[in-house]
């Protein structure tokens, strides 16, 4: 099986297992989360376009599990953690893993976000080094092993 074709049965299966916890997904600890992730795969390479800006807001807006939060919360969220780490990445982003550890006291909402993170990172087609590579920081951030999510 190539790359790609595991690639989007992984996220494929990830957002299935989402919609399955659906109705346990409603804290703000995941809410807030959950943006966090988003906002910190989506600027995983230290840029984010105004396109890429638009496609993760779209997916945010479309995904099922998250619409148990208003559209314009999310939205609001997502481009608050996304500003700061445009203005300066490593700065911003010791702020957006705090946003993340706050599901850290749920183990189902805690993986709940990596699986997010995963789901937006590989939305593409391309799930790259860079966005593995702060998916895998925010299993530490949440105390969850990296390998369990073949990160």
């Amino acid at each position: 099986m190539a790359l790609w074709d595991r690639l989007k049965e992984s996220a494929s299966t990830m957002q299935t297992q989402l919609i399955a916890k659906k109705n346990d997904l409603k804290s703000g600890a995941f809410r807030d989360s959950s943006m966090a992730m988003c906002a910190l795969v989506a600027a995983a390479d230290g840029t984010v376009d105004p396109s890429e800006r638009q496609r993760v807001a779209q997916l945010i807006a479309t995904n099922e599990v998250l619409q148990n939060f208003p559209a314009d919360d999310l939205r609001r969220r997502f481009e608050e953690n996304l500003d700061k780490l445009t203005a300066d990445f490593d700065f911003g982003k010791v702020s957006v893993m705090q946003e993340i550890a706050k599901a850290k006291k749920k183990p189902t909402e805690a993986r709940a976000v990596v699986q997010i993170g995963i789901v937006i990172g590989g939305a593409d087609g391309d799930f790259d080094k860079d966005e593995q590579a702060v998916v895998r920081e925010a299993c530490y951030a949440l105390d969850l092993p990296p390998h369990e999510f073949d990160l």
